[in-house]
């Protein structure tokens, strides 16, 4: 594993199973862990704003490219599984000094409900869902999917790249500085720039994923840490309908919808994004904390030497 440090804000190539992967470490002493995963055909950078005011609140807060994204290794044979990415999501947590809390977007949402409802114990102290549910609206992933396929040649230049982006986010107001693009794209040996994921991920994950649909369903039904579902009000992939099916599968999740937000809601809304996560975790932190003491309330009782009234003051003080 290698590492390198610049203010306060640790790069390291994380092994997992058969290649490495880029994860970025802000505020590296902060607790409570959030572990941010990203979605398809983005890299870690999408979550920059958020992680680095929620570090600045104290959160250690750990972003990662997938693999086949960004920085990360590609999968050598081309043949990328959900799977894959499942066991990434479970290694990278468990490296982290607590279970910490999930923030999943789209495809990092998805891997989160599989590995939350099937693994036990979970290795998240809680999840937040980032516009995905278990089941979505199939124009919406076409029309990203439509997006991702619609220039197998490249750009020209940087210009042409932010001009293409625009057309397909209208609701930001500014283009993509270079300087933004260059995480996002890669030059190839005669010039053009093309995106920055492995293009054999379309035929891979993308094929397949509707055959993961009942297994994701099922999975959902069984996760039982905190969540909450943010989605975006003009989102076209989750609907009302698919919320309100969550939330028959999850009844104890929280749900809040992001004003103006598609479903790129940290990067059309993140200080309103910034906002809800940071409540959540305020939420769980005094929940932690009344646990606590409840636990050491019990044990108080259970030293007393008279145990017949001991037991009877434990008794008042369960739920």
């Amino acid at each position: 594993m290698v590492t390198s440090n610049t203010a306060n804000v640790e790069l390291t190539r994380f092994p997992v199973a058969d290649l490495h992967l880029a994860v970025e470490t802000h505020n590296p002493n902060g607790r409570p862990v959030l572990l941010f995963s990203h979605g398809f055909g983005q890299t870690r950078g999408a979550w920059h704003g958020a992680a680095t005011a929620l570090a600045k609140e104290g959160s250690r807060c750990v972003t990662f490219d997938c693999r086949g994204h960004g920085e990360s290794d590609r999968v050598a044979d081309g043949e990328y599984r959900m799977e894959q990415f499942a066991d990434d999501l479970i290694r990278i947590s468990k490296a982290q000094p607590e279970p910490p809390i999930l923030v999943g977007a789209s495809m990092g949402g998805l891997m989160g409900m599989l590995v939350a409802g099937e693994v036990r114990p979970s290795p998240f102290r809680a999840l937040v869902l980032v516009d995905i549910t278990p089941r979505w609206e199939s124009a919406g992933v076409e029309r990203i999917l439509a997006f991702m396929q619609a220039h197998p040649d490249g750009f020209a230049d940087y210009a042409e790249a932010a001009e293409k982006i625009a057309g397909y986010l209208p609701q930001r107001r500014e283009r993509k500085t270079e300087e933004q693009l260059r995480p996002l794209l890669r030059e190839g040996t005669d010039g053009r720039l093309r995106w920055h994921w492995d293009p054999a991920l379309l035929a891979g994950v993308v094929n397949d994923n509707e055959r993961y649909q009942p297994r994701l369903l099922a999975a959902t039904s069984k996760i039982d840490i905190p969540v909450l579902l943010l989605s975006g009000a003009r989102s076209d992939v989750v609907s009302s309908d698919t919320v309100n099916e969550f939330l028959q599968r999850v009844p104890h999740a929280l749900h809040v919808e992001i004003a103006q937000a598609t479903h790129m809601v940290a990067g059309d809304a993140n200080d309103a994004f910034t906002r809800e996560v940071t409540r959540f975790v305020q939420d769980l932190a005094v929940q932690d904390q009344a646990a606590s003491e409840a636990n050491l309330q019990v044990q108080s009782n259970d030293e007393k030497p008279d145990r017949p009234d001991n037991r009877q003051i434990a008794g008042a003080v369960q739920p």
